[in-house]
């Protein structure tokens, strides 16, 4: 077992990766004291193609976070699937930025697969929409707020309103559309400040929205901060969920192809990912001989 350990920011452009750990404890960030060290929150990951995926369930997760919310500072989570993974190998700051997060949590069935081929499987897949659910719940007992931040004008307040309906407790700070243009960073890092939310949700879309948080989230001071993807648009129901059965038989990719059949080419990332994590544990198992 290996200790893990996330720098306090991003790699700069021309300085050398980080480097892919195997299996191991890793800790949520780098201690800044004694004190700090000591009550560090530590976990087990599986990296999967240079990237970390922490093994954790869903209650799990949001026990972490809440763990993260009490410590103060800045934490990022991270919700990855194999295409995250795929881009990862091409994109070197979202690669940085994953390695990096204070949790990767298994959104993909496709990453349970290729973990299981290494022989250290993950407990569950964690989507992205589960788990806002689950924190919201934890979050309207706990009194903790929201900022909603992305998607189309709208979008953010309709998946507010929509989480709110359901947890009428839940505290919304703030919602805003807004864009990961640098030019308009330092207007919504004011806004979100202004705010004071406990949770940022980011649904900028990979790899931008991860890569915006890790920029800025030392100015946003913002306990979590978590990309999230396309989970507004289901929220507020612009977007359907595949049925339950395709759900739990990970063919949510299929759903979304045949419904948008224009995505094919982003679907090409799967198979990629597949034939990728199969070679790495082959060269793993020649090593293990």
């Amino acid at each position: 077992m290996r200790l893990r350990i996330r720098r306090s920011q991003p790699e700069r452009a021309g300085s050398s990766p980080a480097q892919p750990k195997t299996c191991g404890s890793r800790t949520s960030r780098l201690p800044r004291s004694k004190a700090e060290a000591s009550t560090a929150i530590v976990h087990t990951a599986t990296t999967i193609l240079g990237i970390p995926v922490d093994h954790l369930t869903l209650a799990q997760a949001v026990d972490q976070m809440a763990g993260m919310i009490a410590a103060g500072g800045a934490h990022q989570v991270a919700t990855i699937n194999p295409e995250f993974v795929m881009a990862a190998q091409q994109n070197l700051p979202f690669r940085t930025v994953l390695q990096q997060a204070d949790l990767c949590v298994a959104d993909g069935v496709g990453l349970l697969l290729a973990a299981r081929w290494q022989k250290r499987p993950l407990p569950e897949r964690v989507t992205g929409n589960e788990l806002l659910q689950a924190l919201a719940e934890r979050a309207a007992a706990a009194g903790w707020s929201f900022f909603f931040l992305g998607a189309a004008p709208g979008v953010a307040e309709s998946a507010a309103a929509a989480l709110q309906h359901s947890w009428p407790a839940l505290r919304i700070a703030g919602c805003y559309a807004g864009s990961p243009r640098p030019e308009e960073a330092a207007a919504i890092i004011e806004r979100v400040r202004t705010a004071s939310p406990d949770i940022l949700l980011v649904a900028y879309g990979a790899p931008a929205q991860d890569v915006w948080i890790a920029r800025c989230q030392t100015t946003l001071q913002v306990p979590l901060a978590i990309g999230v993807g396309g989970a507004f648009d289901f929220l507020a129901g612009r977007v359907p969920r595949a049925p339950r059965w395709m759900q739990c038989w990970g063919l949510e990719w299929l759903f979304r192809l045949l419904r948008q059949p224009w995505r094919w080419r982003r679907m090409l990332s799967l198979p990629r990912f597949a034939w990728a994590a199969w070679q790495e544990r082959q060269r793993a198992a020649q090593f293990e001989r």
